[in-house]
């Protein structure tokens, strides 16, 4: 995910890359995405695209993953809500690219310690952080005595949703109401703790 130094970027061109590399993916999938397409949908030169990153996943993990403003759900009401609102933008998050997307870009994530940072220091921090907040809400009503440990609670969420969504292969309309059930499960967990 590196990004190169230079001119100043364009953010057009930015925006209409990122655009290009996520109607590909859909298109496509992931493993025959290429820097040659996505240059030719996004009317740019290759060029403009290795200035701004160094790899093709670095591209994607741009498109997908890096440049989205994850903040906490708003406030509503009690840990329950919260959780489920939580567990839905989970969902939104890993449901929009295609099938394949996540787990090929998530296996040249890790084989790259560069990207795997990135990855880690982005997307992962700004989803434990939302997890966080939502803990301490729940502290603060007086729902929690203390907070847990917001990377298990991180893994409870995400973890049965990666399963459903990469591994199980399971039907992806049925996929809000299975988000709904992780929520309250997770909550069931926490309060009885």
């Amino acid at each position: 995910m590196t990004t190169r130094s230079g001119r100043p970027r364009e953010g057009r061109v930015d925006e209409a890359i990122a655009a290009a590399a996520r109607e590909l993916l859909a298109e496509q999938g992931y493993a025959q995405l290429t820097v040659d397409a996505v240059a030719a949908r996004a009317g740019v030169g290759k060029a403009a695209i290795y200035r701004r990153h160094a790899t093709k996943q670095g591209m994607i993990f741009s498109a997908v993953m890096h440049d989205l403003a994850l903040v906490a759900p708003p406030d509503a009401g009690s840990l329950r809500a919260d959780l489920a609102a939580l567990t839905g933008e989970i969902v939104a998050t890993l449901a929009v690219p295609a099938a394949d997307a996540v787990p090929g870009l998530l296996a040249d994530v890790h084989a790259d310690p560069a990207l795997a940072a990135a990855f880690t220091s982005t997307f992962v921090a700004a989803e434990r952080a939302c997890v966080t907040e939502v803990l301490d809400r729940a502290v603060a009503r007086g729902e929690l005595p203390s907070r847990p440990d917001p990377v298990t609670v991180h893994a409870l969420l995400l973890g049965p949703i990666f399963a459903w969504l990469f591994l199980l292969v399971e039907d992806r309309d049925a996929l809000p109401g299975f988000a709904e059930t992780v929520a309250e499960a997770a909550a069931c967990a926490l309060e009885r703790a």
